[in-house]
């Protein structure tokens, strides 16, 4: 595992079922919208050994039309939405700041959790992002400083707290801790 930049890590690692089960969602996803993986699944991706039965993401706010587009394709390819079987009424759902969640056919775990980026944290974490290569594609991730902060200092259960601290261990001569901190300063004002 190597920087090749301050936004791109390339990942050599064998990919697991999970990973491939999540790049094939995110080809489908990019040809339609932004998306940033945010939570728990980033430091699965970079080797924490345990469970997961989502893979949160925030996606760019888009219209009624592209997220009709986006949906049928979603469905094309063999997902579907546990929370509702019409388009419309998920595009209310992430309207109203709504999690969706998207399988595999017959499926329910793993599966995606997909919201818009509504509030101002979420919308930003579109512009601090890493992109993980890997032989298969590529991630896109929320930066490992705003993973560590939202685990660390927002979520705080004991299962965010080891994930922080597995990111800190991994890349512990990477990290900016002034922007660690920053980012706590910035979930302070806005949880208040």
């Amino acid at each position: 595992m190597k920087f090749i930049d301050k936004q791109t890590l390339q990942l050599d690692k064998v990919l697991t079922e999970l990973d491939l089960f999540v790049l094939n969602f995110l080809r489908i996803l990019e040809k339609h919208v932004q998306y940033v993986i945010v939570s728990g699944y980033i430091s699965i991706l970079f080797g924490r050994a345990r469970a997961t039965e989502d893979i949160d993401l925030f996606i760019q706010k888009i219209d009624k039309q592209q997220w009709a587009i986006l949906y049928h394709n979603l469905i094309t390819y063999g997902y579907w939405c546990l929370n509702t079987e019409n388009s419309s009424e998920a595009y209310d759902y992430l309207k109203d700041g709504l999690a969706l969640r998207f399988a595999r056919e017959k499926e329910v775990i793993p599966n995606f959790e997909l919201k818009f980026a509504l509030t101002p944290l979420a919308k930003e974490s579109f512009h601090d992002t890493l992109t993980v290569k890997t032989s298969q594609g590529n991630f896109r991730i929320s930066s490992l400083e705003r993973q560590i902060a939202f685990k660390r200092y927002y979520l705080k259960s004991e299962k965010d707290l080891e994930d922080a601290r597995h990111i800190e261990q991994i890349f512990k001569d990477q990290i900016d801790i002034k922007k660690v901190e920053a980012y706590k300063k910035r979930i302070d004002h806005e949880t208040s």
